[in-house]
């Protein structure tokens, strides 16, 4: 009797993110579903009860820290990643609160993103580096502490750091700074 292939549910508003990891999955012998949205990603969770998922952080106007709870709690078994390309210990540290089994940064590829999933502890090996983040990487990271703690809301935000909002906006929708 062939045993079934595990269901992996990929959340991520990126179509060629989502085809390239799509491919290489199926590929590994997974059956893998994907969703572009929290409402279809909902909807494919409960339909289909995936054992793994992978979450983008930032969909298109939704927050993957939203979405996190609402998937465990149609699916508590499911060992969710979220995927960011967007990183910062503030959202890591929260996604990981909100049960999230590991944090990867994009670009991640199958190989990297199958070791997130498999993974059950931490790892006391890992290489610490030597060059302290720039003033503007704790600068950014400082940035989504905040907007996290407001929820999101910029306005609220952009009051608590003391800058106005159209600045704060401009500074979001610049890139992450690297290390």
């Amino acid at each position: 009797m062939q045993e079934t292939a595990e269901r992996l549910l990929i959340i991520d508003d990126d179509e060629m993110f989502c085809h390239v990891l799509d491919r290489a999955l199926t590929r590994r012998g997974f059956e893998v579903m994907v969703a572009h949205d929290a409402a279809q990603a909902l909807s494919l969770a409960r339909r289909h009860q995936p054992q793994l998922a992978t979450l983008d952080l930032k969909l298109e106007n939704e927050s993957g820290l939203k979405l996190l709870p609402e998937l465990l709690e149609l699916v508590p078994a499911c060992r969710v990643i979220v995927l960011t390309g967007y990183s910062s210990i503030a959202t890591a540290v929260e996604a990981i609160k909100l049960g999230a089994v590991n944090y990867l940064c994009k670009p991640a590829d199958a190989d990297e993103v199958l070791a997130a999933l498999s993974r059950e502890e931490g790892d006391p090996e890992m290489e610490v580096a030597d060059n302290p983040p720039s003033i503007n990487r704790i600068t950014w990271e400082h940035i989504q502490k905040v907007l996290q703690e407001h929820d999101g809301n910029i306005s609220a935000t952009a009051r608590a750091l003391g800058m106005h909002r159209r600045t704060l906006q401009r500074k979001l929708q610049k890139r992450p700074v690297r290390r």
